[in-house]
């Protein structure tokens, strides 16, 4: 999609415009008839939030009424849906083409709508032969953004396109491999981005038993990629962002049966989002020192594959009784972080990983199921971000007695719990141990990774939650400092 600010006339401009009226200080500069007007004014007092539309041929008049006394973070949402459905509209009048207007209207509620637009028009594509409706050009009214600001918005939802479009993405076609290559290719183009690649020997030689017992099944090598963003002038110690890798998942010994192996291509959305929240925080230039690990494999059952009963040693010593080959996730997750606390010192660990099915039990898809050990301010801190855009936290606990749930009687601890109960609770108790008391944030997004039907603005598959969230807590860590 095309992007542009221009100066726009409501009532004289030539071309598709949507016009955003929050309240009736704006009415003078409404571009209606009065016929019309007459028509807004019975809607609006039904219900504040309607669209509408109104010829203007050859072009089209939208007409978007919203309730702008609401909490902002409530009125932005709004917006956004109120975008994904006038897609729809679009579609069905063939418009490629809008201007986005108003009165009385703040910046970020226009970036709302031209948020909810831009999510809601992506549609993975690759693979289809026949064009689908896209919105090709979207111009806002300068009068309420700043060339940069527009900018800035325009780099992070680029980065979730390409999060979306790796997610989305075959393992045949998205291997451990060539996902390794293509965050590397992309991290060479960036100022101030690291990367560093290691292969299964290097990954042998780091002992990282967990990454290495998963990828045991697989004809294809591990990867474990770390990226580091430090821009000059920060020597604060780094935040760590470790993201879940498993490109597929077909459950290994313990296999999946079929209606839980549809999707499992998205079981790498983690990794996906963390690369992605780094490279929009270096595009940005966002003055904070980050560093994502990402642990990549994917797990099935060939070769010698590792088994229930099998004892693994990981990378800081610690032994894992394997219950259940199917909670691999955690197992490569705790290597990465043991690697994050020994070598970066961070002064933050948060992980991302679609990690239990017990988290889409307890919230469905509508949030993030979050826990933290020491790190109860920046967990606050995440969850007010998580409010403003609508990638909202519910937090568990990590109580002490959820410990008893994964020790082993012969090994240091277990990978699952030996109860089917508190499943999400017990798979952040398990990474916890291996943050070594560094502050730790752990993320369960198996609920709003991939949606196997449409929300709102977002079609089916992978949606990007979380980049937004995880970016606007990195932009608020230089407030935090001051």
């Amino acid at each position: 999609m095309i992007y542009n600010l221009e100066s726009i006339d409501a009532k004289r401009y030539e071309g598709n415009l949507l016009y955003l009226y929050g309240d009736e200080a704006g009415e003078r500069s409404l571009p209606l008839g009065k016929r019309e007007l007459e028509l807004v004014r019975a809607r609006r007092a039904e219900n504040r939030d309607v669209l509408l539309s109104f010829d203007r041929l050859p072009y089209k008049l939208y007409l978007l009424s919203f309730d702008s006394e609401r909490a902002s973070e409530s009125t932005q949402e709004v917006l956004r849906r109120k975008a994904a459905e006038l897609l729809k509209m679009m579609e069905t009048d063939r418009c490629t083409q809008l201007a986005v207007s108003g009165e009385g209207v703040l910046p970020e509620e226009v970036i709302a709508v031209a948020e909810g637009l831009t999510l809601g028009d992506y549609s993975f594509d690759r693979y289809c032969s026949k064009d689908r409706y896209h919105l090709e050009q979207l111009t806002l009214d300068a009068l309420y953004l700043k060339p940069e600001e527009l900018s800035q918005a325009q780099t992070l939802w680029n980065r979730i396109y390409w999060c979306r479009e790796w997610v989305n993405l075959p393992v045949q076609d998205l291997n451990a491999e060539r996902f390794a290559d293509e965050l590397q290719s992309i991290a060479a183009d960036l100022q101030d981005v690291t990367c560093t690649v290691m292969d299964r020997r290097q990954v042998e030689s780091l002992r990282m038993g967990g990454l290495l017992a998963v990828n045991r099944g697989s004809v294809d090598e591990p990867r474990f990629v770390v990226l580091e963003y430090k821009p000059k002038g920060t020597s604060d110690k780094p935040i760590c962002l470790v993201g879940k890798g498993i490109m597929y998942d077909t459950g290994g010994l313990n296999i999946k049966p079929d209606d839980y192996m549809q999707e499992m291509k998205s079981d790498m959305a983690g990794a996906a989002t963390m690369a992605s929240v780094l490279f929009a925080a270096a595009d940005n230039h966002l003055p904070v020192h980050v560093v994502a690990l990402l642990p990549m494999t994917d797990n099935r059952p060939g070769f010698n594959a590792y088994a229930a009963d099998d004892i693994l040693t990981m990378y800081d010593g610690t032994t894992v009784e394997v219950v259940n080959t199917d909670a691999e996730g955690r197992l490569i997750l705790a290597d990465a972080i043991a690697y994050a606390a020994k070598n970066y010192h961070p002064r933050l660990i948060i992980d991302a990983a679609t990690l239990t099915g017990a988290a889409v039990r307890a919230i469905s898809t509508f949030g993030i199921a979050a826990m933290q050990v020491g790190a109860d301010n920046d967990l606050t801190m995440l969850s007010l971000v998580g409010r403003q855009v609508y990638e909202r936290l519910v937090e568990f606990p990590m109580w002490d007695e959820y410990d008893e749930l994964i020790k082993s009687e012969v090994a240091d601890i277990r990978n699952c719990g030996t109860t089917p109960q508190a499943g999400t609770i017990t798979a952040g108790k398990f990474l916890a141990h291996f943050a070594a008391g560094v502050p730790y944030i752990h993320l369960d997004i198996a609920g709003v990774a991939y949606f196997s039907k449409p929300q709102h603005y977002y079609r089916f598959g992978a949606s990007g939650y979380g980049i937004r969230l995880l970016y606007g807590f990195l932009q608020m860590q230089d407030m935090v400092k001051q």
